[in-house]
Parts: structure tokens; sequence; C-alpha cells
């Protein structure tokens, strides 16, 4: 802890004086005149006993004593103004030391490369950053004001003894010593608690997350997991509740030790007080402020321990947060001082030899990737599960980085391109669509912005043709709809639902570049026809109001029948290219992709009898 503790205050001392500059010199100074004000106060009160016990409490000593009393007084009034002063600075930097913290972990973690949340310990990392170790810094801020202060009030008494005396310096420290023993044998027992009991304590999460949640409650009804649940719950919580009522029982032994010794502590300091007095090497009338300096060391003395506990507590969640920072700032994205831009779209890609490799795995996801896009062309990535698809899609969207090769746009090195200039020319339509918990017309708007639309015709044009115009209207407030149940007003919708708004999303943003990522997997068969209509469609068109640049969309599907008139299919199978061409020739060439195909359009097939002759006939290609 004495190592540690100084690391901590020091790092809470960066982060307030970049929060705020004049308010922690301000507390600083504060803190140092408190302490001041508590060593005046206990020199004040030794005048006080000296003008009232030299000769004997005589009403003319007394009166004498009046100027030192209100000297006394007034050191103890200003030291409590002081401590007041100091809760109010805390009380205004604190929240400001938080905010910076929050914002610049923030400021970190959106800067990071997508494939940063593909590395599990990264992901756990910022989650416990964002709510821990934020949430614990305006009590770290708060604890070490309280460190501080009470370091100066136990200095303050001390230096105080020793002025009045060399040898009661260290018994001041002795009478205090068994209460710092007893705080820091108590505050080990805690964290010796606190290691055994981790896990139980996150398992108790999750049983709480489940029983307590939304999205599994349908589930642990329809599979009556609900008395599972709870009873594993109430085990996890028994174990947690006997380790708490254990720690308690030895923490009051270790009190019950520490008072002992305080007493054996206070009867020594006294005895040497008393043979002072004895053998007249200290007046009598300095007797009475030693003893309010070793009462006041005692009690500065158990606050710095438990405040000092509380920081090196805390320190481990500085720690965890200073490690988040670093490890976002090596996923940062890195682009050079001269940065290329973009031309308009559309764009020829190019994928040269790329190979992509995700954190902590072995096997590359990717491997001698060599592709190129056509401007204007519907592209589809068809494999079965694992077999690369949106990873590559990512890697040509400059979502991931190559680990060898390299992706051009244009015969630029996207590496050379700043990644907001580069996916401002990107729509991304994700099978899982981000729910913004926002209206209706905000959820489309999302998709950018910045767009001028007074009139709402794209938005109207972008909803309609996604088939979501329909949804729209039978809102109860139409766009001005909110759309999360997280508000009391909000109104859900269903998967398939926020497939649409996704796709008008995609839409109404006009992007050269759209890659869709099984984008209609909740749809119905009517509104998936509608959605591939206009995903087809070579014009980044919002419902046909206006006429736009030509765009290239990235397909990647399942459903085959849907990417049967695209421009180019590329089959990939373990991270490889093994077949590409139109349907036609895929077909004709008789591999993997013809049998995927067979094998979904048995499905589409039915028997006729005619003439006691049984038929197959495939049903319309339209």
């Amino acid at each position: 802890m004495l190592a540690a503790a100084p690391v901590t205050l020091r790092e809470l001392a960066r982060l307030a004086w970049r929060a705020s500059p004049p308010l922690s010199l301000l507390a600083a100074a504060l803190e140092l005149a408190s302490g001041c004000a508590t060593s005046f106060g206990l020199l004040a009160t030794t005048t006080v006993f000296a003008e009232l016990l030299a000769q004997g409490p005589t009403p003319q000593r007394v009166v004498a004593a009046l100027p030192a009393l209100a000297l006394a007084a007034g050191a103890y009034a200003a030291r409590g103004a002081l401590e007041s002063a100091v809760g109010a600075v805390h009380a205004s930097l604190a929240p400001r030391v938080e905010q910076h913290a929050q914002d610049e972990l923030h400021a970190a973690v959106i800067d990071t490369e997508l494939v940063a949340f593909d590395d599990a310990g990264f992901t756990e990392l910022v989650r416990r950053s964002s709510t821990q170790g934020i949430l614990i810094i305006r009590e770290a801020v708060t604890d070490a004001g309280t460190l501080l202060s009470s370091l100066v009030s136990l200095a303050a008494a001390v230096a105080t003894a020793g002025l009045l005396h060399p040898v009661l310096a260290p018994v001041v420290l002795l009478a205090a010593a068994p209460h710092g023993w007893a705080c820091l044998r108590a505050a080990k027992l805690d964290y010796q608690s606190l290691a055994r009991t981790v896990s139980h304590v996150q398992r108790r999460a999750v049983t709480s997350d489940l029983i307590t949640s939304r999205d599994p409650a349908a589930e642990i009804r329809a599979y009556t997991t609900g008395p599972t649940l709870l009873a594993e719950h109430r085990r996890i919580n028994t174990q947690l509740a006997a380790e708490a009522v254990r720690v308690e029982h030895r923490k009051t032994v270790v009190r019950l030790l520490g008072r002992g010794m305080a007493g054996v502590g206070a009867v020594l300091a006294y005895g040497v007080l008393g043979a002072l007095l004895y053998a007249g090497i200290m007046p009598l009338a300095l007797a009475g402020a030693a003893a309010i300096a070793m009462r006041t060391a005692t009690t500065a003395v158990a606050t710095t321990v438990q405040a000092a506990n509380r920081v090196f507590e805390e320190g481990f969640y500085l720690d965890m947060l200073n490690t988040c920072l670093a490890t976002a700032r090596r996923y940062r994205h890195r682009v050079p001082s001269t940065a290329r831009r973009l031309a308009p779209g559309p764009h020829l890609i190019e994928l040269h030899d790329v190979s992509f490799t995700y954190p902590g795995k072995d096997e590359p996801a990717l491997t001698g990737i060599g592709l190129t896009l056509e401007p204007g062309h519907v592209v589809a990535l068809v494999g079965e599960n694992g077999s690369g698809k949106t990873t590559l899609a990512k890697l040509i969207a400059g979502l991931y980085r190559p680990d060898r090769g390299k992706v051009t746009w244009d015969g630029l090195d996207i590496a050379e391109i700043h990644p907001d200039e580069l996916h401002a020319h990107l729509t991304l339509l994700p099978q899982s669509p981000t729910p913004w918990p926002m209206t209706a017309e905000n959820n489309v708007r999302i998709g950018r912005l910045e767009r001028p639309d007074p009139d709402r015709r794209a938005l109207n044009g972008a909803a309609e043709a996604a088939g979501l115009d329909a949804i729209v209207t039978g809102l109860p407030r139409g766009w001005k709809s909110l759309l999360s149940r997280q508000f009391q007003t909000g109104h859900d919708l269903s998967g398939g639902q926020w497939q649409r708004v996704s796709a008008a999303r995609g839409l109404y943003r006009n992007a050269p570049l759209l890659i869709a990522d099984e984008p209609t997997a909740a749809l119905d068969a009517r509104a998936e026809q509608i959605i591939f209509r206009s995903l087809h469609s070579p014009h980044a068109a919002d419902g046909g109001t206006t006429t736009h640049p030509i765009r290239t969309t990235i397909l990647i599907t399942h459903r085959l029948a849907n990417i049967r008139h695209a421009d180019d299919i590329v089959v990939l199978d373990k991270g490889r290219i093994t077949e590409r061409g139109t349907h036609e020739q895929l077909i004709r060439h008789g591999g993997t992709y013809a049998e995927l195909f067979d094998i979904q359009a048995r499905n589409y097939l039915h028997t006729t009898t005619n003439n006691n002759n049984k038929h197959r006939v495939h049903l319309s290609e339209e």
C-alpha cells in the first residue's frame, strides 16, 4: 500500500490537473491550510493551558488566557471552515475529473479500428473500464483528498507534540499505531475476501441479469427455466452471504485486538507523559495540550489508513483504465500525415494477395485473396458459415486492415486514406441492425444526418423503396414515433421491421458502395423481394425520386435465389476464393455453388401426377 498509494495519488493529480488546474491548485492549498490550522490550534491550546495552569486557574489567569483562547477557537473555526471549503472544491472537482476520464476513454475507444472489438480481452477491458473504472474516479478523488487531509492532520499533531517535547513525537505514534494495524488488517481481510468471491459475484450478476432482463424473459418462461435460475441465484447468494459473515466476524476480532493494543499503547503513552511530569521535565500546563495532540494523532492515523486502503484499491481500477487507454491506442487508426482523398464514386476496388487473421487466432480467416470489383456491379459473396464472406466484405470496406497484401480504391491503398474519408463512401446493411433509441425519422436519417431534406422527399423515397412506409403509417406518431421501449412512450419493432428500417437507412445514405450482409434474414418473402429489387438496382436511388450516381453493391446471403442476377458471384471456402462467375457459368461448372443452389432448389420443387407418370417441375425462376 505504501508503494502503490503514491502512484495512485500521482495519477489522480494528473487527471485532476488536466480536468481543472485552478480547482486542483485550490484543493491542494486548502488541504495545506487546513493542516496548518490544526497545528496552530494545538499550539494555541498549549498557550491556553499555560495561562490557566501556570499559577492556578484564578479569575485573573482566566482573563489573561482569553486572547489565547480566542486564538485557539479561531484556529479550530478556521479549520472547520477550511474543511468545508475543501469539501466544496472536491464536490466541484470530482465530477470534472470523472467527465474528463470518461471523455478520454470514449475518445480513445471510438478511434480504434473495428478489429479491436474482435479481441475478447479488449472488449471486456472496455466494458469494465467504462463502468467500474469510470464510476470509481469520483470516489477516488474524494478519498485522495481525505488521505491528504488526514496526513496533514497527523503531521500537525506529531509536530506539535514534538515541539512540546521531542520524546512525545514517537509516543504519539505509539499510541496511534494499534488503530493503524487494525485498519490495515481489516482492509486485508476485505481484499482477500474479494479475491475469493470475485467469480461468485460475476456469476450472481449473470443470473440476476437473466432473471431481470427483457430479452430472455420469453424463453425463460417458455422453457420453465425460472426455478432453475432462481435456485442457482440463491445458491450463489448463500455462499456470498456466508463469506461476508465469516469476514465480518474475523474483522470484529481484529478490531477487538486493535482496541486492546490501543489501550496498552495509550497507557504507555500516558505513562511517558506522567513520567515527564513527575520528573519535572514537562510543565503541567503542557500536559493537556500533549494529551489533545495524542488524541488527534490517533484519529488521524485511523483516518489515514482507511483512506489509504481505499486509494490503494481504487488504484487497481485506475490501472485498468490506463491499460484500456494504452490498448485502445495500439488499435488506433494510423493514417499518414499526407492522407489521400477519394474522388466521387463509383470506385474500382481491387484486392491484391490479401490475408487476414483475427486477434488471438492462429488460423487466418482469409488467405491470398485477389479480387477486382467493377464500378456499378452487383457482386455476391457465397459460401458456408465461416468461409470468410463477412470478413472479406469488411476488408473491402476498409473496416478491417489486411495483415498482408493491400486493398485499393481507384488505385489508392486504403491505408493511405483517412477512415472517415473512406467510410463516407460506404453503406453497411448488417443482419442485426442497430435499433437506435430515437424517432423513426432519425433512425433512417442517422445514415446521413447532414443531408438536406426539408420536405422529406428523400426520406419518404427511401422508406417506400425499403417497404418501410406502411410500417411508419401504422406507428402512433408516424415518423415522430420513438422506437425504443427504454422510454415510457417508446414503440418496439419486430426483427423484420428493423431490417426494413436498416434498408431505408442505407438507401437514404446514398453512398457509392453498399454492403448488405444477410439484410433480409428476418423478412417475409414479399418484403424480401422488395428489398432485393432495390439492392439489385445499379443506381443509388432512394425510392426513385432523384437520379443518383451508379452504385456498387456487395450482397452476402444464404438464399441463392436472390443473387441469380448478380453480375459477379464469388464463392469462398475456408478463407479462399474457389469459384467465380455468373450464375449460369457457375451452374455449368458444377462446383460448390451449383451444389448449394441445387440443395435449396429442391425445396421449391413439387411433384405432379399426369397419366400415372410423375414429373418434377421447377417453379418459375421469376
